[in-house]
């Protein structure tokens, strides 16, 4: 039998381009139940469906969430929650909770970059996109990984394999994949050419802005290739870290923003 929470519970749900993302958190914001799904064409269906296994995991009563917001390029096609917040902010939020001090927030999404900065009261001081291309983002990653005949959870060991970095020089993801293709016929390495095409996610990371203090890094990529951290890392000359689950951060601060949101 699902069991009640004293204070309650609040839902952050994350409608991204590729995944749908969904926290379910206490009112003394701890994670009870998180789910991520794929967002496919229906994204009222997924939202419905990630926050219902979020609320499962959770083992708590439907009932027992008091309040719901929701997040993500998709968040108007959650009717069932009671507000919408930008994914800049929740991703900033829910940073910030685990490291409340100066921080700049890089977050590498199906469709697009972003670099968050938040001073140390957690005030949002500066923010860039990547808008103009996908070149950079997971969905280049996972477009790149097709066309090379590689299944996509491969890529991060691949990459860790050499130390040796082909150097991947399109800022575009349909000519990326063609610069791939002749580096594969002129007889490059395989592991090479993959721990190239993260270098250059890293590149257009850092051309996007300069990362300043303590830098963390959120979204799907990072949850699964700890190779752009370490890339990222020693490109900026800093010590880069990773969030705690970091592909559900855009729910988890919706999530905190909910339970203000219901006082």
């Amino acid at each position: 039998m699902p069991k009640m929470t004293k204070d309650g519970a609040f839902a952050g749900i994350d409608v991204g381009t590729t995944t749908t993302k969904a926290v379910v958190i206490s009112a003394d914001k701890e994670v009870l139940g998180r789910f991520v799904r794929r967002s496919g064409t229906d994204l009222e269906l997924a939202a419905m469906e990630a926050f219902e296994e979020a609320v499962k995991q959770a083992g708590i009563a439907p009932k027992a969430i008091r309040h719901i917001m929701a997040t993500g390029y998709g968040r108007k096609n959650v009717p069932f929650a009671h507000d919408t917040m930008t994914e800049i902010s929740c991703h900033g939020r829910g940073c910030y909770h685990y490291f409340p001090e100066a921080i700049t927030v890089v977050d590498i999404g199906g469709q697009d970059n972003k670099i968050i900065k938040l001073n140390a009261q957690g005030r949002r001081i500066g923010f860039k996109m990547n808008r103009k291309c996908a070149a950079g983002t997971g969905a280049f990653l996972e477009e790149t990984a097709y066309k090379m005949g590689i299944p996509i959870g491969d890529l991060n060991d691949l990459a860790h394999a050499t130390t040796e970095t082909a150097q991947i020089g399109s800022y575009c993801t349909v000519f990326t994949a063609t610069e791939v293709l002749d580096r594969i016929r002129a007889g490059e390495r395989t592991d090479s050419i993959v721990r190239g095409l993260f270098d250059s996610v890293v590149k257009r990371i850092l051309e996007m802005d300069t990362l300043t203090g303590r830098v963390i890094m959120t979204g799907g990529v990072v949850a699964f290739n700890d190779i752009v951290v370490e890339l990222l890392s020693a490109r900026a000359g800093v010590e880069v870290e990773v969030a705690p689950h970091p592909q559900e951060m855009g729910a988890f601060g919706a999530a905190l923003f909910s339970v203000n949101g219901d006082q």
